[in-house]
């Protein structure tokens, strides 16, 4: 692996976009894990270093605002971007806890990936 490749943590509940994300951030020439939930998501924020996370807001178990709380208390240095369908009031919950970036979905995939870029400056 190329050490200068950047380690992404993706957490999103839903397959389909967990798998979309997935695959346009291998091909951007990230390294990506991902977590099922937000369960799954803090286990592996426990487990290794990430240069960035890309959680969902609105997901079982733990939702996204829990782990952008937890991630920013141990780590807040590494960058979240919280993406969500539920309008005005998660994004608002996901700032208060200080995410670095909110997207509504649906996005667009050049937004993600120019958010990422100027997060990881």
């Amino acid at each position: 692996m190329d050490q200068d490749q950047k380690r992404i943590l993706v957490i999103e509940d839903d397959r389909e976009v967990r798998s979309m994300l997935e695959d346009y951030l291998v091909y951007f020439g990230y390294k990506v894990v991902t977590a099922g939930d937000g369960l799954q998501g803090l286990k592996e924020i426990k487990g290794r270093d990430y240069d960035l996370v890309i959680t969902d807001i609105t997901m079982p178990y733990v939702s996204g605002i829990g782990i952008i709380s937890v991630l920013k208390q141990n780590h807040p240095n590494i960058p979240v971007i919280a993406i969500t369908g539920y309008g005005y009031h998660a994004e608002e919950l996901a700032y208060e806890k200080k995410a670095d970036h909110i997207l509504s979905k649906p996005f667009e995939i050049q937004e993600l990936k120019e958010t990422i870029e100027n997060l990881l400056l």
